[in-house]
Formats: structure tokens, C-alpha cells, sequence
């Protein structure tokens, strides 16, 4: 089967990655509204959204642009050779992009101010530390499944990897730089301040680096 045109990938991308932000914004809208001010209850409904979308989402758009919907796994698959270094920046276009506009749209579906800035604090040594190990296993999980020869099983694996990363990182983890600055522009349970982006998106490259590496020492040994 040949790679889809640029074009098509692109569209894919950009729709599936404003989809997914729809998802986790609008769930987590969805759940703060009616949890009754329990979190823990909130965080669950969040995650299990979150969870079941990414596994409908890479399944639907994986064919046509590989369901990246995330810069650092762009990034990280040009990096290790599995995908087109020249599609890299025309993808973390399109996810940016769309990522903004999922919010807008979860937004709209809920009837809110279309763009908002997040007051919710997301900062200090535990969340850049959580960032740095989501980002990490994200694209490890991702990386081995592809190397594994099993890439069907991919959309269960990341959707479980994201899913557990809301509960075991202090960060709730975002794993995700296109993902971090559009939730910066919701002022809602999925909300981050502006101010506290860049060391989120710092962090999340620091872990996809070291995954990076990890790939490359398993080549060279295994």
C-alpha cells in the first residue's frame, strides 16, 4: 500500500489531532459539571474519554497520516527513521492547528466562550518530572510496537499509556506539545496557564528524547 498524498495525510492529521482535543477539553467540561466537585471522579471520566477517542481516532485516521496527533511523536519517528524528516514541520503545522481549533469546537459544544485563558497552575519539579517520563513512555510504547512487528495493537497501547498517565503522573499527563498549548486557551478542567507551557513542552521533548536514545541502544544490541 503506498503513503497517502501530503495532502490527505495532512487533513487527517489536522482533523483527527482537533478531534481529540475536542474530546479531552469537552470531557472534561462534561465530568467537572457533573462529578459534584469530586475530582477523583472528574480525572476518571476524563481519562476514560480521553482513552476510548485516542483508540477510535488512531484506527480511523492511522491509514492516511499515521495518527501522530502530537509533535514529539512526529518528531520522534523522524528521528529513529520511520517517518519522512521532509513531512515533519507541515505535520507539527497542521496539529497545532488543529489542536487549537478542537478547543474551540469543545467550547462551542458547551456553549462557552469559544477562546478562554487557563488560570489553572501547572508548574514546579513534580510536573516538568511527570512531563519528562509521560513524553518518554508514550513514544517508547509507540516505538516498540512499531518495531515489534505488531502496529495493530498500537491504538490499545497508546490509549492505555495516556489513560494511566492521568493517574500516576502528577501532571496528568499531557505528553503532548500541540495538546499543552491548546489547552492553555480553555479555562476548564483541562486547563493550563500560558506561563506554565513552555517547561510542559521543555519536558515532554526531554522524555521523547531519551526514548530516542532507548530506541537506538535496542537496535544496536538486540
Amino acid at each position: 500500500m503506498t503513503a497517502p498524498r501530503l495532502g490527505v495525510a495532512l487533513l487527517a492529521e489536522g482533523l483527527g489531532t482537533a478531534l481529540l482535543l475536542a474530546a479531552v477539553v469537552g470531557s472534561g467540561v462534561m465530568a467537572e459539571r457533573l462529578a459534584g466537585g469530586n475530582m477523583a471522579v472528574a480525572l476518571l471520566a476524563n481519562a476514560v474519554a480521553t482513552g476510548a477517542a485516542l483508540v477510535a481516532l488512531i484506527q480511523s485516521f492511522g491509514p492516511l497520516s499515521g495518527a501522530h496527533f502530537n509533535p514529539i511523536v512526529s518528531l520522534g519517528l523522524a528521528a529513529t527513521g520511520l517517518f519522512p524528516r521532509s513531512r515533519v514541520a507541515p505535520y507539527i503545522a497542521v496539529q497545532m492547528v488543529g489542536a487549537v481549533l478542537g478547543v474551540i469546537l469543545a467550547h462551542a459544544m458547551f456553549d462557552l466562550g469559544l477562546v478562554q485563558i487557563s488560570q489553572k497552575a501547572r508548574s514546579g519539579g513534580g510536573q516538568w518530572l511527570s512531563e519528562a517520563v509521560a513524553g518518554f513512555m508514550l513514544l517508547t510504547v509507540i516505538l516498540r510496537g512499531l518495531r515489534g512487528g505488531n502496529p495493530s495493537s498500537l491504538p490499545y497501547g497508546v490509549a492505555l499509556t495516556v489513560v494511566a498517565g492521568y493517574w500516576y503522573t502528577a501532571s496528568t499527563s499531557f505528553a503532548n506539545p500541540a495538546v499543552t498549548l491548546a489547552r492553555s486557551l480553555t479555562d476548564s478542567f483541562a486547563g493550563i496557564r500560558p506561563v506554565d507551557v513552555p517547561a510542559f513542552m521543555m519536558a515532554q521533548g526531554a522524555g521523547a528524547l531519551a526514548s530516542v536514545i532507548l530506541d537506538r541502544v535496542c537496535r544496536r544490541w538486540i
